[in-house]
């Protein structure tokens, strides 16, 4: 039978030697800077170089983390870093992002790389892709159920380790690809510095009826709709070694040397005494009740053996420990110093305009009103259906009778469902002759290159923050990616400027807060979506202490988008940004009418320059207030 490795988080080297003594296999630290724990202590050099001595005396490994998504001015940064760490040769760097990598590989290719899983790791093609560059490990997602990991196990290379959480926090959105704290506060989670929004106060309101609140549960210190329990694995010990795991992880880099010793002991003895003995294996009663009495916060299965229901939301906030920040107002469309930048420099064209349509209504008032690419199908919010095969081959006909490109999207988010619904249509597709794919994830776009020749285009998910980054996907096979919607403007001009890779920015619509596969309506109202279908036709949203209302969305695979307060729209602004090749309208929670008036507006900014007057009327029209989203930071940290 396989051993497991125990992997464990230290926050300094007190901590590090503390879980090297007590039973961990290896450890995973973060140096002083480009990990994704901003407010931990973290380790000096000094330290990294005397704990992996310590470590390898004890036959132990220790991991260094450096999976921030780095900006154009982090990568001197982590070149220069990464020499440093040549030297003192730790066993894994744990990144994210593809630029990091692409240094990692060049600078230390004799240090392993560990794909950390915020790259968003939720099916088998981004195993495969990993593996065929050269990475030693994939952690996995969080969203993935035993079953999931199993069958991941199963398709993944043999020689390729997958890593797993198996205790410690949880995120309500996908792979913590949430936008919450760098949209209100600057502060960006995808750098370590999450303030966690997702633990404001929330009540639920029906949009069209907004003075009347859902009965939600709620006490003295108010209702914590987002507040995940923590993951707790250890009665499962059983089915996780049975699965083919090579590495179980647990989560806490900013915990105690007493908090260590304790879970490492725990989980030290669980799997020991299962490897030792399966059928008279049993949970020690002692360490359970060790284990509940000393955590953080309440426990629950999360996603590992079905999807959470509300018995993984702690709604009390009791055993929260501490609360980053308090609800803030977003931005509105005044900016007087983004006037004075420069504006984005490279080819002497005029942008294209793409526009997301969400029907195929959407989409003709989009070609009759100017634009020149239409995004469609994907993820489709509800009572909208899902495009047809005919919807495309309809729209497809339309728009190259008028000189339009029709580019067709699959699912941000692609669980094993999705990958094989994903194949189908790449053959389907391949029929048709769209444009192009447009792909969220890696994985995605490691099938879709599979099998078809079409051009792949990389979503804003992808989360595109440096030009190596750009040159890896290009490399890959990407003809144009989205940049991040959390760069603010002089970052993106950084990174349009320096990438060879075709960009777009997103100029107008609504912006996606993050993905969840909670459904909090569901959960909160105590009604069944199978039994009651009606609800998930209805608008509802999250209203936080300072009136900022987050309209939520289901899509055809009843998962939740949250949108923000604002729609984003840089039509003040939108000289700046005529560098880039393709300016983009977010357009699938707007009308047909909507769409077109939207798409005539900017239509006629591009080739006329931006007419003042039109930003009231898209305020007359538009369905939420109208913002510039993390435009109104200088930078993000």
């Amino acid at each position: 039978m396989k051993h497991p490795e125990l992997l464990i988080p230290a926050s300094s080297l007190e901590v590090l030697k503390t879980a090297v003594v007590f039973g961990a296999d290896a450890v995973y630290i973060g140096g002083e800077a480009f990990g994704l724990r901003a407010k931990a202590k973290n380790f000096s050099m000094e330290e990294i170089r005397e704990g992996i001595a310590f470590a390898h005396a004890h036959d132990v490994k220790v991991y260094i983390t450096a999976n921030i998504l780095a900006h154009n001015g982090d990568l001197s940064g982590v070149r220069a870093y990464f020499e440093e760490l040549k030297e003192i040769k730790p066993d894994a760097l744990i990144i994210s992002d593809p630029g990091v990598f692409m240094i990692a590989r060049e600078v230390c290719p004799e240090i392993d790389i560990h794909i950390s899983t915020q790259a968003n790791n939720t099916n088998y093609g981004t195993y495969q892709f990993w593996h065929q560059l050269g990475a030693r490990r994939v952690v996995t997602a969080r969203e993935l159920s035993m079953a999931e990991l199993k069958e991941i196990r199963e398709k993944a290379p043999a020689d390729l380790e997958m890593e797993t959480f198996i205790h410690g926090a949880m995120c309500i959105s996908y792979s913590g690809r949430c936008l919450l704290s760098n949209y209100f506060t600057g502060r960006d989670a995808n750098r370590g510095a999450c303030t966690h929004p997702c633990r404001w106060k929330y009540a639920i309101v029906e949009e069209t009826r907004p003075g009347e609140y859902m009965p939600v549960y709620e006490n003295e210190r108010g209702t914590y709709i987002f507040n995940s329990k923590d993951l707790c694995m250890i009665e499962h010990i059983p089915e996780l070694i049975d699965s083919g795991i090579d590495s179980f992880k647990i989560e806490g880099r900013m915990r105690s040397a007493d908090f260590v010793a304790n879970i490492v002991s725990i989980y030290r003895r669980a799997i020991d005494s299962y490897v030792a003995d399966p059928a008279g294996y049993h949970v020690n009663e002692e360490d359970w009740k060790n284990l509940f009495e000393n955590r953080v916060r309440d426990y629950s299965t999360c996603f590992a053996m079905d999807k959470p229901d509300s018995r993984a939301i702690g709604y009390t906030g009791k055993r929260e420990p501490r609360f980053f920040s308090y609800a803030a107002k977003e931005a509105d469309l005044d900016c007087e110093w983004l006037n004075d930048l420069e504006a984005i420099k490279t080819a002497d064209n005029k942008p294209k305009l793409a526009v997301k349509a969400a029907t195929l209504a959407h989409a003709r008032e989009a070609l009759a009103n100017g634009a020149n690419i239409l995004y469609v199908a994907g993820e489709v919010y509800r009572p909208h259906t899902p495009w047809t095969l005919g919807d495309i081959k309809t729209i497809l006909q339309e728009a190259h009778n008028v000189g339009a490109k029709v580019i067709v999207n699959t699912p941000r988010t692609t669980l094993k469902d999705q990958c094989s619904e994903l194949e189908q249509l790449c053959h389907d597709l391949n029929e048709i002759k769209p444009d192009g794919i447009m792909v969220g994830n890696l994985g995605a776009a490691t099938i879709v290159c599979e099998l078809t020749d079409l051009p792949i285009y990389a979503d804003h998910s992808f989360n595109v923050f440096n030009h190596v980054a750009t040159e890896f996907l290009q490399e890959n096979g990407i003809v144009n990616a989205t940049a991040s919607y959390e760069l603010p403007y002089a970052q993106v001009k950084t990174l349009v400027e320096s990438s060879k890779l075709p960009m777009t920015i997103t100029v107008h619509g609504n912006v996606e807060a993050m993905i969840s596969d909670t459904n909090i309506p569901a959960l909160n109202l105590k009604y069944d979506p199978l039994t009651n279908p009606e609800f998930n036709d209805k608008h509802f949203a999250l209203l936080d202490t300072v009136g900022g209302k987050h309209s939520m969305r289901v899509d055809q695979f009843g998962r939740i988008h949250i949108l923000f307060t604002n729609d984003l729209c840089l039509l003040p602004y939108i000289d700046k940004l005529m560098g880039a090749d393709t300016l983009r309208i977010e357009a699938q929670d707007y009308t047909p009418e909507v769409t077109g008036m939207l798409t005539k507006i900017y239509r006629d900014a591009i080739d006329n320059g931006k007419n003042n007057d039109m930003i009231e009327k898209i305020k007359e029209v538009s369905p939420r207030p109208v913002g510039i989203g993390v435009y109104r930071h200088k930078k993000s940290y």
